[in-house]
């Protein structure tokens, strides 16, 4: 974006979002993976309104823009975000409650909301107690875990598109697994919708804290990660396919396999967007060469990157 361009955006999302608007923002600050160069304009929405607002001012100019979470399960590029990133959190974060119906802003943190639900005794997203994501996120990934995912709970969600707010129910938003039609067409949810069972709040909190301890045990929680890089493949699991090509270990650069879990790349320290894409190149290889399964990665891509090959 040339100097006049991001100006005339800043002026005009300043209007919009006073006080939320960040020029030449880095955004590995803002992502798990604490990796990722600068973003031309970065939009932090202090309201649903902001929101809506900054959304409909892009989709009305045709202004390219990425919606970030809580920046898991994404990959931003070295030379950073050309256009409009927005990310959603505080301001974002409402949720109601209605017996067994939840309605949760897009900004919402799943470990949060699946620990307030359980303690209410509603059951249903004890799994997402240790998913670094967002409402919004997770319903756009279908997140997932311990068999469970988003589809489970997710009655309908209100999205705006380029056509005005629509609200789109569980059908229409064909959740699959790590998959939905919000990665396939424009789209971004304002809140959802979501249906528990109600029971002993003692019985889902000790599921969650139980699937918890097992996450601890079996996952890295210290150096930043994206979350897992592949998606299993049907009746596998990507982490035991990587273990058993002798991928654990693996390195490039400040980006390695880790030695806990083999689905999750870890950035040491210093590692870059590059690092860890030659890294998914030649986990993806060795597998390729011991098995003959093609792993799919599922962690997004976002920004500036350079061609391969």
């Amino acid at each position: 974006m040339g100097r006049v361009a991001q100006d005339t955006v800043l002026a005009a999302l300043e209007q919009l979002c006073p006080g939320g608007v960040h020029p030449n923002e880095p955004l590995a600050r803002h992502v798990t993976f604490r990796i990722g160069g600068p973003a031309d304009v970065l939009v932090l929405p202090r309201s649903l309104d902001h929101l809506v607002a900054a959304v409909a001012w892009a989709y009305r100019e045709g202004q390219p823009f990425v919606v970030l979470g809580r920046g898991s399960n994404v990959l931003i590029a070295d030379r950073g975000v050309r256009g409009v990133v927005i990310k959603t959190g505080r301001g974002l974060d409402e949720v109601r409650y209605d017996g067994g119906r939840v309605i949760a802003g897009c900004g919402v943190s799943l470990p949060h909301l699946s620990r307030a639900t359980a303690t209410r005794g509603l059951t249903g997203l004890e799994f997402a107690a240790g998913i670094p994501g967002s409402v919004g996120g997770g319903v756009v990934m279908n997140a997932g875990a311990h068999g469970c995912s988003m589809a489970g709970v997710v009655r309908r969600a209100r999205v705006l598109t380029p056509a005005g707010e629509r609200a789109w129910s569980l059908d229409e938003l064909r959740l699959h697994y790590r998959q939905s039609r919000l990665q396939h067409e424009p789209g971004v949810v304002l809140d959802v919708e979501l249906e528990f069972r109600e029971t002993d709040a003692r019985e889902c909190l000790a599921r969650l804290d139980a699937w918890l301890r097992t996450r601890s045990d079996t996952q890295p929680l210290g150096p930043p990660s994206s979350g897992c890089i592949f998606r299993n493949p049907a009746g596998d699991h990507a982490g035991r396919l990587i273990d058993a090509s002798g991928g654990k270990g693996m390195r490039v650069g400040g980006a390695t396999v880790s030695d806990r879990h083999a689905n999750y790349i870890l950035n040491t320290g210093e590692a870059s967007a590059a690092d860890v894409l030659r890294l998914i190149a030649q986990v993806r290889a060795r597998v390729r060469d011991r098995s003959g399964i093609d792993l799919e990665p599922e962690v997004k891509l976002i920004g500036e990157f350079e061609p391969s090959g």
